[in-house]
């Protein structure tokens, strides 16, 4: 082939793909050009604020600590006296970037809210492994920080263990390295309690870390780990249950897939959980950075008695996706990469194509193809739900330390993904949330009021969304409940619509707390607003 006629193949196949990568739906906007740290872990806050957390052995971040607030550590072995913040608070109103101040190794910890709004976060690496710390979030004028708590430890050293809010409130926290129990928050007498099924989960990988928690409505937790299940009755510590397995080799770290719970609706009986993606078996210990990465997912029906795993391909097979529950009930799966697996200079092909997965489809048509993104999301990478709509997308460091020149290099960026409900075509039927209570009770029936440009045909969702801790591909404590509504009914301004709505019936199928709350109009969320759900 000569030059000129290389040159025009070289110059349509580059204008074939712009053409279809602007018709794929989604959109994407840089929200942060440098927020000073990557965040390995990302939690939204009631107050419309974003927590980012990184490790505190890392070296220097590129985001200075206040005045007068270093850290001193002379045990710490990279920085015995650190001035770099390796936390942030970011203002989702005026885009701002906050230093936190951290002191205890938070490198692969976990997290959750507690029904105050309070984050909880748990164990970690070296003086962090059985630390326990709290970030009371406050309003944006004020100067809230991490709490060390200093009279109480956890049992266990817990280093990528998961957390789970419980019906009553009370956080349990499964696993970690070496860690084959659960313990609570607040600690329960006898500490940690012994979980036979993660030892029997675990290979010459330790696939077992960071296991899949979901909370089900009747109360008892399935918990997934390797490739597989189990029912637990925590309160009696008993497996109730063995799921099938789930074959394609194995799904948590390090192989790196992703779970979710579909949205919970109707009489609330009835959860179904997804996982998808993972490494090949062997990727890890064996170094390879080629081993192409699983496009298989499996849906169960964690309720039903007789329940076994259906199986569907991604377009892309993916490690170290993030799944989002949308406002919608729909999935998004984003960032990660399509070849090796989890850990440190491991992975390579990143996947930039987000998807979209529609629980509702017939098998075999529940994927959709968005927009890709430009940056490259691999390892401590996160994605989470943001109250107008949007996911925010952070992190990626497959380094051990900072290092901005590789191929791959560590991203300070933040950036937002907007689904295609939020294209300017559909600006008309997007709802806006007028007036709700800001508490209500299990079993509530209360009012809430939306205005809409266009006339309102049908149904008006009113959905509560959690506010999970995302880390490592799995957003712990991730839940979306469709609640029981009626008809939205005209109210006496013109535009605006009344919508009955009554609460969950009680903490196991939205455990006590703060949720987003969105109203969909024809799969258009509003800007959500935050209530509070208590007993």
């Amino acid at each position: 082939m000569d030059a000129s006629r290389k040159l025009a193949t070289i110059l349509l196949i580059s204008f074939f793909f712009i053409i279809v990568r602007s018709e794929l739906p989604g959109t994407w906007e840089l929200v942060i050009p440098n927020a000073g740290i990557a965040s390995m872990h990302t939690a939204v806050t009631r107050f419309n604020t974003v927590v980012l957390l990184d490790r505190t052995d890392i070296g220097p971040s590129r985001k200075m600590l206040r005045k007068g607030h270093c850290r001193n550590d002379p045990t710490d072995p990279i920085l015995k006296h650190d001035c770099y913040a390796h936390s942030v608070l970011l203002d989702l109103t005026t885009n701002q970037i906050r230093p936190l101040m951290i002191l205890t190794d938070t490198w692969c910890s976990s997290g959750q809210f507690l029904p105050d709004g309070t984050l909880l976060q748990t164990g970690g690496d070296l003086d962090g492994l059985r630390k326990l710390r709290k970030f009371s979030p406050c309003e944006t004028n004020e100067l809230c920080d991490w709490e060390e708590l200093t009279e109480i430890k956890l049992s266990e050293g817990r280093w990528y263990s998961t957390n789970q809010i419980l019906p009553d409130g009370s956080i349990i926290i499964v696993g970690g390295r070496f860690a084959n129990s659960v313990e609570y928050f607040p600690p329960r007498p006898g500490g940690a309690v012994e979980f036979n099924f993660l030892a029997g989960s675990r290979d010459n990988q330790n696939d077992n870390l960071y296991p899949y928690v979901h909370l089900l409505p009747d109360g008892n937790l399935f918990i997934f780990a390797n490739s597989k299940s189990v029912l637990y009755d925590y309160g009696n510590n008993i497996v109730l249950r063995e799921y099938p397995e789930l074959m394609g080799g194995p799904r948590n770290y390090p192989s790196a897939g992703s779970s979710a719970m579909m949205a919970l609706d109707g009489d609330y009986s009835t959860a179904t959980i997804v996982i998808c993606g993972g490494a090949e078996y062997g990727a890890y210990i064996e170094r390879n950075t080629e081993s192409p990465a699983h496009g298989s997912c499996g849906r169960i029906v964690a309720t039903r008695p007789d329940s076994v795993w259906e199986m569907e391909d991604m377009p892309f097979g993916r490690i170290m996706g993030d799944m989002v529950v949308l406002p919608t009930g729909d999935i998004l799966i984003i960032n990660g990469a399509q070849a090796g697996s989890q850990g440190f200079e491991m992975a390579t092909n990143p996947c930039l194509y987000p998807l979209l997965y529609r629980p509702d489809q017939p098998l075999g048509l529940r994927f959709m193809t968005l927009n890709p993104g430009t940056i490259p999301r691999m390892y401590h990478s996160t994605a989470n739900l943001l109250p107008d709509g949007r996911v925010l997308i952070a992190g990626s460091n497959p380094h051990y330390y900072y290092n901005f020149d590789m191929e791959y290099p560590t991203e300070l960026r933040i950036e937002a993904f907007s689904p295609e409900y939020l294209s300017g075509d559909r600006a008309n039927l997007r709802p806006v949330m007028e007036e709700l209570p800001s508490t209500v009770r299990y079993g509530d029936r209360f009012d809430v009021v939306v205005s809409v440009t266009l006339p309102v045909v049908g149904i008006v969702e009113v959905n509560l969304a959690s506010a999970p801790f995302a880390t490592h591909s799995f957003s712990q404590g991730q839940r979306m409940v469709k609640l029981s509504v009626t008809s939205a009914l005209p109210a006496a301004m013109v535009g605006r619509y009344t919508i009955g709505c009554t609460a969950p019936p009680d903490g196991r199928v939205a455990p006590p707390g703060y949720y987003m709350v969105f109203a969909v109009n024809q799969g258009v969320p509003s800007v959500a607003r935050w209530i509070k759900l208590i007993s």
